[in-house]
């Protein structure tokens, strides 16, 4: 048994149970919007991430409202962006069903998606063009699924209709991992059929472990498939180290 695996796996027990309970702390001393709960899902990612140990590196400068749209590795990227900036997550319903986890989302102003569905990303359509008026960004990982972090899989375009339809920007952001012992990204990445317990201990067991979120600049599209392709390129870009303007 991997005694790093372990503590860390007691810390984030811990952390869990403590930002549940200050979350219902603050429902009942303070007003329950929405902006209070993304900047109290802000809060716990930062302290997540420090009693964790792991280290996150922010290159650019995060937007403060608009559409925001990233790659996705795994679900260590909701901590991730959540340590980076307050932030609405557009997630798959499946988690708002796991134990803790799913409560910890919704006390978060998740919007939950049915992908199977037509009906709900209609509605999550709605949700977000509602979202996009406030001051907080609504975050949405376009491949609709985690990969390995070997290649970009086809952005799809449905949620950026908000953005687009409203003249709001949008904001690309590349994440990657780095391990400190030199092993390869896909090895901190959920992807594919991978069992969530098994890869969850790996990833607490993993040595100087580090993320890298670089957010490129805020553009206004007035066509939602242009601007899939070309935040796709973007971030494609950005995590090959270059840096690519969309036109």
């Amino acid at each position: 048994m991997s005694f790093r695996a372990f503590r860390r796996a007691v810390t984030l027990a811990l952390v869990l149970i403590y930002i549940l309970i200050r979350s219902l702390l603050l429902r009942l001393f303070r007003p329950d919007t929405l902006e209070r709960r993304a900047l109290w899902i802000h809060e716990s990612g930062i302290m997540a991430m420090r009693l964790l140990g792991i280290e996150l590196r922010i290159t650019g400068k995060p937007p403060t409202g608009g559409l925001l749209v990233a790659n996705h590795l795994s679900y260590l990227d909701i901590a991730i962006f959540a340590a980076a900036l307050p932030c609405y997550l557009v997630s798959k319903i499946q988690i708002s069903r796991w134990p803790f986890f799913g409560t910890l989302a919704r006390a978060g102003g998740t919007i939950f998606v049915d992908r199977s569905s037509r009906a709900s990303a209609e509605a999550t359509t709605l949700v977000i063009a509602e979202r996009l008026k406030g001051s907080v960004p609504v975050l949405f990982f376009p491949e609709g699924t985690s990969t390995d972090g070997t290649q970009l899989l086809r952005f799809h375009s449905r949620f950026y209709t908000p953005a687009v339809d409203a003249r709001i920007p949008i904001t690309s952001a590349a994440i990657r991992y780095l391990s400190g012992n030199g092993a390869p990204e896909s090895e901190l990445c959920w992807f594919g059929n991978a069992a969530f317990l098994p890869q969850l201990w790996k990833a607490l067991g993993a040595p100087n472990f580090s993320a890298k979120v670089t957010f490129g600049e805020p553009h206004i599209y007035t066509n939602r498939r242009i601007a899939a392709d070309e935040t796709h390129a973007e971030i494609e870009a950005m995590r090959s180290g270059g840096v690519l303007v969309p036109q």
